[in-house]
């Protein structure tokens, strides 16, 4: 007999002029310090790909691997950079510092991730780049990772690569799982499927890390230099600007995961991808773990528009 599969619990709605005109579904997962979930939505123990939000372990599996990075050279190496001008600069610094052309990276060519970024630079008369992908910042370490040890740098991204086999123990180490599926992220590099039970436990892991160790340098790193993880418009970099120790990293597909001070953390994903709900949710979610900040309103604040005014919103539902 076949059952029909449970439908993922609406995390947001979309208000225009009072009427619901839309949903968006998902999952979600708070924990305690100590790994107990504190709330859950939908299926958190059903295996997602966390998307970018776990460039903070392939960071980490850049130091393991014996490469010395540190401050900004860090916070890069596990961000979604935005394109700005000193994203960009930093990454060609790095490539540069070990001896790495441009052409080397498999980033694919695009353009900044900020819309406002994106329209100066082809303003500007830029076109699509290696460089000015979001991923330049991760890709140029994990070359240098791979110049560091005298690794094949042109199949740095082959799953079977040294350097992935180690970002694939760092995972599962993290998030005290086994890796359910291997597939491909936008950027080309190995992308690991875990719970978000998993990945909220993995960056509570990175903020209780002992001083010194990998994953602490890299939560340490990010929360220094929030601006370098994300962008100076992004929401991961107001959240860990102005909630102290905080640790945040967005994932595409509207995924996102985030680690309290005392090691609290939370993990969602939306299911349609939706965007423009993260902010919401986000927010809503950051305020049930008993955080009350101005940021909050800031990040959680997605209006709609109608005939350039705004005529209602998104909102959480939980």
């Amino acid at each position: 007999m076949s059952t029909t599969p449970a439908v993922p619990p609406v995390l947001a709605e979309v208000v225009r002029s009072g009427f619901i005109e839309g949903h968006h579904r998902g999952s979600l997962v708070a924990l305690t310090a100590d790994g107990e979930v504190e709330f859950a939505l939908g299926d958190p123990f059903a295996p997602v790909f966390p998307r970018s939000s776990s460039k903070p372990f392939q960071a980490a599996a850049v130091l393991r691997a014996g490469l010395d990075l540190s401050g900004e050279r860090l916070a890069l190496a596990a961000a979604s950079h935005s394109g700005e001008g000193f994203h960009l600069d930093l990454v060609r610094t790095m490539l540069a510092e070990h001896s790495i052309s441009v052409d080397e990276l498999r980033t694919p060519l695009d353009l900044p991730l900020d819309p406002v970024e994106a329209e100066a630079y082809l303003a500007a008369g830029g076109i699509r780049d290696r460089v000015t992908m979001n991923c330049s910042g991760k890709h140029a370490a994990m070359l240098a990772a791979c110049a560091h040890n005298g690794w094949d740098r042109a199949g740095y991204l082959d799953p079977a690569h040294p350097l992935q086999l180690l970002v694939r123990e760092v995972v599962e180490e993290a998030a005290g799982e086994r890796v359910a599926a291997v597939g491909t992220d936008g950027c080309g590099a190995p992308l690991m499927a875990i719970s978000l039970v998993g990945l909220a436990r993995a960056f509570s892991s990175l903020v209780r890390a002992d001083p010194g160790t990998a994953e602490r340098r890299v939560a340490d790193a990010m929360r220094a230099h929030p601006e370098y993880v994300a962008g100076t418009r992004r929401a991961d970099t107001w959240l860990m600007r102005e909630v102290p120790g905080t640790l945040a990293k967005m994932g595409a597909e509207a995924v996102q995961a985030i680690a309290l001070a005392d090691g609290r953390a939370l993990a969602f994903k939306i299911d349609d991808g939706g965007g423009r709900a993260l902010g919401p949710v986000l927010a809503r979610a950051v305020e049930r773990l008993g955080v009350h900040a101005p940021v909050l309103t800031r990040i959680g604040r997605a209006p709609l528009l109608g005939g350039g005014r705004e005529v209602g919103e998104i909102r959480a539902t939980f």
